[in-house]
């Protein structure tokens, strides 16, 4: 692999094979029976576009173990007891990293989560079938991930619609200006107006650095800013400060979080917390 780019085509290549197996170890018609049997997700989209007071914004904290980019995050990895700790600090909703080969996550984290803290969870993986939305739905996730540079805008569209179907909130992930346009139209309101958030990812795909520039440019196109969620190189309470005067309704905090030694404290520190 020479680039990001690649990066990410090979994940994404390395995902279609596996949800092909997925389809054949558990029958989309196993999912749905599973499904029938759940109550109503959580409302991931409340939770995260509601008013922060007194919080400057509200923060979704993930539990992720390792990525592509920065390889083992956090050694002593244990998803229930930093689900607990997030919950305990203030954290709104919860991201959790389910992709096994790049990021050593698991599936069955969200049920395992879901049953030790009241935060809706979001399924974050790299979604590119119909079936993973399901696969999402009976493993107990309250919201989806959505990357638009993965999907062309049929697949996006198709895929937005199943989730709303499921009562599933969908954070609709954009890296740069031309895929912020190519999906602006959809995603504020659509299918409807409590199920799409917007997620403006500050790391570019091409050198993995991180720029909170590109949230605040994609702010400016931006009339409904409850929607707007911002991702990654969120590191100080500086940045958190920078993104609430731009008016940026939510955080998804992953790394900074991860590597402390004190999530609660780091919290307090971001936040401004008691």
């Amino acid at each position: 692999m020479t680039s990001s780019e690649n990066i990410l085509d090979q994940i994404v290549q390395t995902k279609r094979g596996e949800v092909a197996q997925r389809k054949v170890a558990t029958p989309l018609e196993q999912l749905k029976e599973i499904i029938a049997t759940l109550g109503r997700p959580r409302n991931f989209f409340q939770a995260v576009s509601k008013d922060p007071a007194p919080k400057p914004m509200n923060l979704i904290a993930e539990v992720k173990k390792a990525s592509p980019s920065a390889g083992v995050i956090r050694e002593d990895f244990d998803p229930v007891k930093i689900a607990q700790a997030y919950a305990a600090a203030g954290a709104d909703a919860l991201s959790v990293l389910t992709d096994e080969k790049y990021f050593q996550g698991r599936l069955d984290f969200i049920h395992a989560i879901r049953d030790a803290v009241k935060l809706p969870v979001l399924r974050k993986d790299f979604i590119i079938d119909p079936y993973q939305v399901y696969e999402s739905r009976a493993a107990g996730a309250d919201a989806i991930l959505l990357i638009a540079e993965c999907l062309e805008a049929s697949e996006l569209f198709d895929l937005q619609i199943l989730a709303t179907e499921l009562n599933l909130t969908c954070l609709i992930e954009v890296h740069d200006a031309s895929n912020l346009m190519r999906v602006l139209d959809r995603v504020i309101g659509f299918p409807h107006r409590s199920y799409s958030l917007l997620g403006i990812n500050n790391r570019d795909l091409r050198t993995f650095k991180t720029d909170l520039g590109t949230t605040l440019r994609a702010a400016d196109m931006i009339e409904d800013r409850s929607v707007l969620v911002s991702e990654s190189g969120i590191n100080t309470r500086q940045d958190i400060q920078r993104l609430a005067a731009a008016g940026v309704r939510a955080v998804l905090i992953g790394e900074t979080l991860m590597r402390s030694d004190d999530i609660s404290a780091k919290i307090r520190d971001l936040f401004v917390m008691p």
